[in-house]
Parts: C-alpha cells; structure tokens; sequence
C-alpha cells in the first residue's frame, strides 16, 4: 500500500526545500508568491536499518526499501478556499492525501519577504486552518442538502447521518478541525468517504533557521503552546541545512555535516517516521537471493491481508505464512538456525501480523 502525505502551508515557507530533502525528484522553488502553479509529486524511501541488518546474512542482489509518496502543494493564502491564491485546484490535490505535513516558517530572512508581512507561525496556521475549514464546511453542507431529502422520504439511515453531519457543520461553523470533533468513531463511517482536509492527521514541521536545527527558537515554542494538549506531532526542521545535506553524495560527508550540526540523523527520516507513527503504519519483510524488501501495512492486517500488499493473488489464494521475527533471524543468522531454535512458525489466515516479520507466503491460484 503506498502512504501519500500532503505538503502544505502558506507561500514562501520552505516546503519545497522540505519536499526536495525527502524527494528523489527535485522541484524548483522562489521567493516570489504564487510562483509555482502546479503540485510537485515525487517519492522518498523509507529509511529502516533492518532491512540491511537482514541484508548482511543473505547477500541479496538488491535491497528496496518500502516508499512514501509525497505531494508538494504550491503555497496557500487567506481565501484559498474562494479561488484566491493557488485556490480551489490545489485544496483537490490535498483531498487525495492520507496526512498532512503542514510547514510553518520559524525563521527571519529580510530577503525573503513573508506574505502577511511578518513572521507569526501561530497566525500562519491558523490561517491556512480556516481555509481548510472552509473547503470541508462546504464538502458538509452539501451533504446535509442531499441527506435532508432522503429524510423526507422516510430513510432511517439518512436521519442519523444528517445528525452527523450537523455535528460537523456546527464545529466547522466554530473553527474547528473535523478531526476534533464531538462525533464517536462509529460515527466517523459517515464522513469516511468526504476526504474531508481537516479530518486528516497532520504533522506540524517548524522550518527553522541553521542555529536553531538542534534547539528549536520562540517561534517553535509558540507553536507547541498554540497547540496545547494536542495530540499533533511537531518536528523542528532546518530546511535549508538539510536541503544541504540531501545534497552530498558520500554517506560519511552526510555524517560529519550533521555531527558538525549537533544532529544525529537528517530530519526527513524523523518525518517519514512520524508519518508512519499518525498513519497506524508499520513494515514486514520478505528476504531471498534476489532481494530482501520492506512492505507498509496497517498495524492489525491478517496474514492474507498483508499477502494482498505484495499482490493480490497472494491474498486470494493464500494457504498460510512462514514466519520469523526480525529479532530471532538477527539472533540465529539464517532461517536454517531459526527452525532448529524451533523459533520459525507457520501461521494461518487469522495470523496478525507483527513489525518486523519476516514472512514467507505460501499460496494457490
């Protein structure tokens, strides 16, 4: 399953300096406003140290990494949601995003001027949240309109989810994200099919400037009170010293410019992770001669569901699954070792599986 995180934030933010760093495709980015006058997609592995612990014992002919696609939408600004701006065009390719990566610009620059005239991150967010607000208030209204009709023709299930969807309208109407509203998860099945930009999780990254990569700046604690008991995640990026960074070749230059930095790893692997984190993700394995690779599933998936991710026939005809844990294929050294420290399983079709296994399919089609 491909993970698709939305980049977003006001213009002149650093988010493509953000979207270069993880990307392996690079878009240009500017100073001026509204310069940018498509999406930038592209794709960023995911960083896991395991896959070439695994590596080490079998000696694949490749090693691939499971990936995030990422999407960079040009900047927004106050009435986006009416046209304004990039308008209604780019809020559409955010609906397609499973989480938002929201940039907030925490840094001075006298040569890069900032749309609303100052740098106010809190005021920033708040902004780009109404606007969001706006496109999903929208999106809610029109269903009502539609529900309210079925109601009048005696439909049982369309009263419950008009009531739904006024709880919704009535937050929306007060500022609030649809992911924070009053509603139970059983009552969420109403909207699920909205893609609704401020039901989705969202992860705040504080662009800040190369002094403040390691400790963050008054801008970043402002953001972190603004947010209060949230239960959004808040990354301190230096945008511009990781664009650096991403751009040496040599993994020891990329070493000694971090530890020259104060950090021990590039802040977009954080990212990556934290996105797994807010999305319920995490990685299986399959290892052979010819490659050993890393799968993205939903924490929870069965066995045959996590076949479907390789391909769907593994799913439709799957008779059960050879199993070993990353730890004891580390511990023991080849799957050989595994079965004689009776640690290799073969699990069935109600197997959940675990991070880190290492699983073997066994199917018929």
């Amino acid at each position: 399953m491909a993970l698709n995180c939305g980049i977003i934030g006001l213009t002149n933010t650093g988010k493509t300096t953000i979207f270069n760093c993880m990307s392996n495709s690079k878009a240009e980015s500017s100073n001026y406003a509204f310069s940018a006058t498509k999406s930038n997609k592209g794709v960023v592995d995911v960083i896991d140290p395991r896959l070439y612990e695994i590596d080490k014992y079998i000696h694949a002919d490749k090693v691939v990494p499971a990936t995030v696609e990422i999407v960079d939408v040009p900047g927004l600004a106050k009435g986006s949601s009416q046209g304004e701006g990039v308008g209604n065009k780019f809020l559409a390719d955010i609906q397609q995003t499973d989480a938002l990566i929201h940039v907030l610009r925490c840094f001075d620059d006298d040569n890069l001027p900032h749309i609303e005239g100052s740098v106010d991150p809190v005021r920033d967010m708040e902004i780009v949240d109404f606007e969001l607000q706006v496109r999903d208030l929208d999106l809610v209204m029109r269903k009502i309109q539609r529900l309210e009709k079925l109601v009048k023709t005696g439909d049982k299930e369309a009263k419950k989810a008009l009531e739904v969807m006024k709880i919704y309208k009535d937050h929306l109407e007060n500022m609030g994200n649809a992911r924070t509203a009053p509603v139970s998860e059983e009552d969420k099945i109403y909207v699920r099919d909205m893609q609704l930009l401020t039901m989705k999780p969202v992860i705040y990254v504080c662009n800040v400037d190369d002094d403040s990569a390691v400790t963050g700046n008054k801008y970043v604690e402002n953001i972190k009170e603004a947010l209060g008991d949230s239960e959004s995640k808040v990354l301190v990026i230096a945008g511009k010293l990781e664009a650096e960074i991403a751009e040496l070749e040599d993994e020891e230059d990329r070493k000694a410019f971090l530890e020259d930095a104060g950090l021990d790893e590039p802040g977009v692997n954080k990212l990556v992770r934290a996105a797994y984190d807010i999305l319920n993700l995490q990685s299986f394995f399959t290892a052979g001669k010819m490659e050993v690779k890393a799968w993205t599933i939903k924490k929870g998936m069965t066995a045959p569901q996590a076949a479907g991710v390789i391909h769907s026939d593994l799913e439709r005809g799957f008779i059960r699954a050879e199993v070993m844990s990353y730890e004891d294929f580390i511990k023991y050294g080849s799957e050989q070792a595994v079965k004689e420290a009776g640690k290799f399983r073969v699990e069935g079709k109600n197997y959940v599986v675990q991070d880190g296994d290492i699983l073997h399919i066994r199917f018929n089609v």
